[in-house]
């Protein structure tokens, strides 16, 4: 499993999600551009003194991120309008989790392009989504709980 944020632009949601890939020992890649700096201080204050654990790769676009993958990845982006619920979906250990940016998500091109997309069950007709880093933690458990507990 891998965690990919293309285009994050609020700094303690990638601190927060930064967390939790030291925390699972998850590889968490950033597509360039970012809304802030790496030395921004609510990256650092929200991903706190784990920054050291975290497996973290910067890619300039999309292109060069792509570029460096093994055939065998599989790219899931998430997106509140896909047909499949997260839990439904039985996760291979392989995928690479997209998430987008928070103010409009992951771009048109890219959702056409890639077929593979989850969404997260929201109940409520007055909330249109999660907050990225709270997605992030969802789907991610949701994924090592099949992988872990369920053989």
């Amino acid at each position: 499993m891998q965690i990919v944020l293309y285009q994050p632009e609020i700094p303690p949601n990638t601190g927060n999600i930064g967390r939790l890939c030291a925390a699972t020992s998850t590889p968490l890649h950033l597509i360039k551009p970012l809304g802030f700096k790496l030395d921004d201080r609510h990256l650092k204050r929200a991903g706190l003194d784990y920054w050291g654990f975290v497996d973290c790769s910067i890619w300039e676009d999309w292109e060069s991120f792509t570029s460096s993958l093994i055939p065998a990845s599989k790219i899931l982006l998430t997106t509140k309008n896909a047909k499949q619920s997260l839990y439904s979906y039985s996760f291979s250990g392989e995928e690479l989790l997209v998430f987008g940016p928070e103010a409009k998500g992951l771009p048109e091109w890219m959702l056409n392009y890639y077929p593979s997309q989850l969404r997260i069950p929201i109940w409520s007709e007055n909330v249109r989504s999660l907050n990225l880093a709270n997605s992030a933690a969802v789907c991610l458990y949701e994924s090592y709980r099949q992988l872990l507990f369920n053989n």
